[in-house]
């Protein structure tokens, strides 16, 4: 039975889950995410977890916080004044806001805490720091990209 390896093109669903038991994402419903293993399109640790695998088959994976979304970095922590904020935006906590740096590129934070003068910003992806538990379902191995060899 064919196994999945680096380099095949895969569909799987999944159900990712904290380790608390909260769910924070899943395929059910959808389309199985399609994408090729060891091309740098999941995490570290999903594209690990799938090696191996067999159409059909059923696993649990665990996946730690360092071969997810790493660990907080307490430098993308943002204390902003709230002067730079327009007037009208009514700042709550959990609002995810869009910012860009000074080369224009765009990121998304999230707001943290509100003091009187400012507010914490956290531009850490959601889930860094969280151990990951990820159902998964093997539904197709498409194959690998085929190679060209020139003579």
């Amino acid at each position: 039975m064919q196994q999945v390896k680096k380099g095949d093109k895969i569909k799987i669903h999944y159900h990712g889950k904290l380790t608390s038991g909260e769910t924070f994402d899943s395929s059910a419903g959808r389309e199985p995410l399609e994408f090729e293993v060891g091309g740098g399109m999941v995490i570290k640790g999903f594209d690990e977890g799938v090696t191996g695998m067999s159409v059909g088959e059923n696993k649990t994976i665990q996946i730690p916080f360092n071969e997810a979304y790493g660990p907080v970095n307490p430098e993308m922590i943002i204390d902003m004044p709230k002067g730079r904020f327009p007037e009208d935006l009514n700042l709550e906590l959990g609002m995810p806001i869009m910012m860009s740096d000074r080369q224009g590129h765009q990121f998304q934070v999230t707001i943290t805490e509100i003091k009187e003068s400012s507010v914490m910003l956290d531009a850490n992806h959601p889930l860094a720091g969280k151990d990951l538990i990820f159902d998964l379902e093997l539904v197709e191995i498409a194959g690998g990209t085929p190679l060209i060899i020139v003579p």
